[in-house]
């Protein structure tokens, strides 16, 4: 059973930058894609980003190119979501999520097989 963990959320000002991380264990294949996602209140749960397992392929969503960056370290089976120039919208729970097919990078949520329990990320103004 693959498990997701991910931390390093919290409340931050307008401007900030946080980063969150997503630890991995349990047995998965040798290939798969990592990705985020986040769910505002009243909302429902939006693709972010998502990298390839071997960090050759990286896709984000419009709303955050150029502020937000996501990578991994093989090492430690982690997946990392580096969040600069934050603004109030950015607010939401945190989501890491595994897709078992890594023939392409999908942004629905329902292609994801396995998800982290998420984490708040909270930008005041």
């Amino acid at each position: 059973q693959v498990q997701l963990v991910e931390s390093g959320g919290g409340l931050v000002q307008a401007g900030d930058s946080l980063r969150l991380s997503c630890a991995t264990s349990g047995r998965t294949s040798s290939r798969y894609i990592m990705g985020w996602f986040r769910q505002a209140p009243g909302k429902e749960r939006e693709f972010v980003a998502a990298i390839y397992w071997n960090g050759g392929r990286t896709r984000y969503a419009d709303s955050v190119k150029g502020r937000f960056t996501i990578s991994r370290d093989g090492a430690k089976n982690t997946v990392y979501l580096q969040m600069n120039s934050l603004k109030p919208e950015d607010t939401a729970v945190y989501y890491c999520a595994l897709d078992t097919r890594w023939t392409a990078i999908h942004t629905m949520e329902y292609e994801y097989d396995y998800w982290g329990q998420g984490t708040q990320v909270t930008v005041s103004s």
